[in-house]
């Protein structure tokens, strides 16, 4: 089966190739092109296409339209339907998610079967209830976005008064407002940690809201990757010494200067090494290791297309730095290694997942960062792995996080 992807949005596009290398027996294959000629293919057994409301769409549509899927951003669709001049297409709402896209696409990919050996009269009336289900499927998006916008706005309150709580905390352990004994001191850090606790899950949780609506501007610093991993330390310390946990460091130096945002990889640090601490036995170990590593990005786990310099040459020169955080905790179940980073995902009693909220915050910050996150099992314990490319200054400095499509500019 063939899908021809009609859109500029290179992130649309590496989403499409990432949903296509995790599928199983890759059934099908990914083309490229534009709306102005992409649509006389005759190659094409699936079309998504991209809508742009300033182009001219009714003149260059085929005349089959089940082979075709528009992606439009909910404030379009009236023009979009009205442009068109018919409503009983196939709509994915813009920002488009990871799980919608890719449970569409594994319909798309069994249906094609499907219509290779259906019979006329079964195939009109699976049609004709699949035109029901697209218009059913369309109002469900809509209410998810209007429950995404409401959760966003509440989460983005929610963060005030914790912070609130936080202040007046460090202004009591810092005497202040007077001199307190130090079991009154310890119960204000414990509440101090906790508020701090909620602040991140519900700063997670706002980012994995609107992470889908804008388009972000990293702010990249020329920065000292171990740095960060001493400061994410800080934080979970009280944690690991609870449980008499030991944490080693070993880091090799940076071949390279790292352009990255040190406060968002500094909050994924915090995440891997909380959900480490989480799983790891009383008197157990963790340990941190860095260091230069080539990432062939042209894999089927690559996190960009390749770039031209790399199809010229074989060379295996660093080209990123990697950082492995392993336990001594129990292994995660070979089914769940990819479903703990997915959002809001949930395993049961031994959730590696945070319940859906730190692992998928990490990967959506290593995915701003054009990074990648991932999990495995080895036999002294499960790791934790994440690289950050090398870049040049002039990189580092356009850098732009598109969330999908539709949604304004902002900096983080």
């Amino acid at each position: 089966m063939n899908v021809r992807l009609l859109s500029q949005d290179r992130r649309l596009y590496k989403l499409c190739r990432d949903i296509r290398s995790e599928s199983s027996g890759n059934q099908w294959h990914l083309l490229a092109g534009s709306a102005e000629n992409g649509a006389s293919n005759t190659d094409t057994d699936l079309y998504i296409w991209d809508f742009d409301p300033d182009s001219r769409l009714s003149s260059q549509v085929g005349p089959h339209l089940s082979k075709y899927l528009f992606l439009v951003a909910r404030k379009d669709v009236a023009k979009f339907h009205n442009w068109l001049g018919r409503t009983d297409v196939t709509i994915l709402l813009k920002p488009i998610t990871r799980a919608t896209l890719s449970a569409f696409l594994g319909l798309a990919v069994s249906a094609h079967a499907d219509r290779l050996s259906a019979a006329t009269g079964l195939r009109a009336h699976r049609d004709e209830i699949l035109q029901c289900l697209i218009q059913a499927n369309l109002k469900l998006q809509e209410f998810d976005q209007e429950r995404t916008n409401f959760l966003a706005r509440a989460l983005h309150d929610f963060r005030a008064p914790l912070t609130a709580i936080s202040g007046y905390c460090d202004l009591l352990l810092n005497s202040a407002l007077g001199p307190l004994r130090e079991d009154q001191n310890e119960v204000l850090r414990r509440m101090n940690r906790s508020a701090k606790r909620l602040s991140r899950m519900a700063w997670a949780m706002f980012q994995l809201s609107i992470g889908r609506h804008v388009n972000v501007s990293l702010d990249l610093l020329e920065g000292d990757i171990q740095e960060c991993v001493e400061q994410a330390l800080h934080e979970v310390t009280p944690l690991a010494a609870g449980k008499d946990i030991s944490i080693s460091l070993d880091f090799d130096p940076a071949t390279t200067l790292l352009y990255f945002d040190p406060g968002l990889i500094e909050q994924a640090l915090v995440n891997l090494l909380d959900n480490a601490c989480r799983f790891t036995p009383k008197s157990g170990g963790i340990e941190v290791r860095g260091y230069p590593s080539f990432w062939e990005r042209r894999a089927a786990h690559g996190a960009l297309p390749p770039a031209t310099e790399r199809r010229r040459q074989n060379s295996e020169r660093p080209n990123a730095y990697r950082i492995d955080i392993q336990n001594s905790g129990p292994s995660i179940p070979k089914e769940h290694l990819e479903d703990i980073f997915a959002e809001y995902t949930y395993s049961g009693g031994q959730d590696r997942s945070g319940g859906g909220l730190s692992l998928a915050i990490c990967r959506m910050i290593l995915a701003r960062h054009d990074g990648r996150v991932w999990a495995e099992n080895r036999d002294t314990g499960p790791v934790f792995s994440f690289v950050l490319p090398v870049r040049t200054r002039a990189d580092s400095a356009s850098l732009k996080y598109t969330g999908g499509g539709g949604g304004e500019t902002v900096t983080i």
